[in-house]
C-alpha cells in the first residue's frame, strides 16, 4: 500500500516535472529565434548608419554636428548591443 501511493506521487512529480521542462524548452527556443531576428535587424541597422555616417559633411552647423554624434553614439550602442547578444549565443554553443 505504501509503495503504491509512493509511486504514484513520484508519478504525478515526474508529469508536473515533464510539464514544466517543456514549457521552459519551448520558451528557450522562442527567446533564441527572437534574439536571432534582432541580431539581424542590428546588423542591418547598423550597417546603414556607418553608410550614413561615411558621407562627408558639408555643414558646419553645431547642430548638424550634434546630430551626427548622436548617430555615432547609437551606432556605437547597437553594436556594444549586438557583441553582448552575440556573446551569449557563442557561450551557449560552447557548452554544448
Amino acid at each position: 500500500m505504501i509503495y503504491e501511493i509512493t509511486i504514484i506521487f513520484l508519478l504525478i512529480l515526474l508529469l508536473l516535472s515533464l510539464y514544466y521542462n517543456y514549457k521552459f524548452g519551448i520558451t528557450i527556443i522562442k527567446m533564441e529565434d527572437a534574439i536571432e531576428i534582432s541580431l539581424d535587424k542590428l546588423d542591418d541597422r547598423y550597417e546603414r548608419i556607418q553608410k550614413v555616417l561615411n558621407i562627408p559633411l558639408f555643414y558646419d552647423s553645431p547642430q548638424v554636428r550634434q546630430v551626427l554624434e548622436d548617430i555615432r553614439e547609437s551606432r556605437d550602442s547597437i553594436l556594444y548591443v549586438a557583441n553582448q547578444l552575440a556573446r551569449i549565443e557563442d557561450g551557449k554553443k560552447e557548452e554544448d
